[in-house]
């Protein structure tokens, strides 16, 4: 199994040196990706539920230093040169798809096609209603991004007209390294997630989920994949944690057993110095370095 790594951002200890510290050793020592989560605006008083907790509450405060994740993944590829950078999740509704297409080949074009695009749609009716984007569509409007972006990923000149967006004729260079455009991971366990991954997707990233909850998303993405008539063998299956990751090696196993092919650590540590050496100890535990 691939071990990849959450880098520590949701921290007010971590500097962009000590970013660079982590991201390199983490490449030094054998990590397979390194992953960047994304919510550009906090609520103190928050509306809605945290999926991925049992008391509804996140596992970052509100005043956590979230920096953008595409514009920290281009400042990453520069100290790095193997490892790969995914977004676990980038919330696309919320985004203009011109933008982040651009963003994303950018970033892919910079880091010489080692970009993983994770794609999610969100909880927090509160951070969509602060970029002035409905919520109630938010599903359809990400798919249909995602077509906005491909065509200016793959065409020569791009074009495009659907509900929520039009594009004239047009042209967007450069064009992603990756042919015929960066792997699109999904994120989120819901039957309407489940679909987008099989209809739209190179792979799912879960988050927080036992090994047997990752099992029951993936037994929905095998029949989803069957109905499909695609392989799931396409679908590259992640999950990340936070609250939930193994602590030893029958733990992992379990999430190999599962289907996962490529477990995310987080680092919980608060310190750089503990966070630098709870990396090391992930290291030798689950990488064999």
């Amino acid at each position: 199994m691939e071990i990849g790594l959450n880098l520590p951002v949701a921290n007010a200890a971590v500097t962009p040196d000590i970013l660079k510290r982590i991201a390199v050793r983490a490449e030094q020592v054998g990590f397979a990706e390194l992953y960047l989560g994304e919510h550009v605006v906090l609520f103190d008083k928050q509306q809605d539920a945290y999926p991925s907790s049992d008391d509804g509450e996140a596992f970052f405060p509100t005043d956590t230093p979230l920096p953008d994740p595409l514009h920290t993944h281009a400042f990453i590829a520069a100290c790095t040169e193997r490892i790969r950078l995914a977004t676990g999740v980038v919330l696309l509704p919320q985004r203009n798809p011109v933008y982040t297409a651009k963003h994303v080949a950018t970033l892919d074009w910079l880091s010489g096609g080692r970009f993983d695009f994770g794609i999610g749609i969100g909880w927090s009716t509160q951070e969509y209603e602060a970029c002035d984007v409905p919520w109630s569509d938010r599903g359809a409007r990400c798919e249909e991004y995602v077509a906005v972006m491909r065509s200016l990923w793959t065409q020569s000149t791009s074009s495009f007209k659907g509900r929520f967006y039009s594009l004239e004729s047009c042209r967007q260079y450069p064009k992603p390294v990756q042919t015929p455009h960066p792997p699109l991971w999904f994120g989120g366990w819901s039957d309407a997630a489940l679909s987008r991954v099989v209809r739209l997707g190179n792979g799912w990233y879960g988050f927080d989920l036992t090994a047997e909850q990752v099992a029951d998303c993936v037994l929905r993405l095998r029949e989803l994949a069957k109905a499909a008539d695609r392989p799931l063998s396409e679908i590259k299956i992640a999950c990340g944690g936070y609250s939930i990751q193994p602590t030893d090696r029958a733990a992992l196993d379990a999430y190999a057993a599962a289907g996962v092919e490529q477990f995310v650590f987080s680092l919980t540590e608060y310190e750089p110095d503990k966070m630098l050496a709870q990396l090391d100890q992930y290291a030798r535990a689950f990488i064999g370095t």
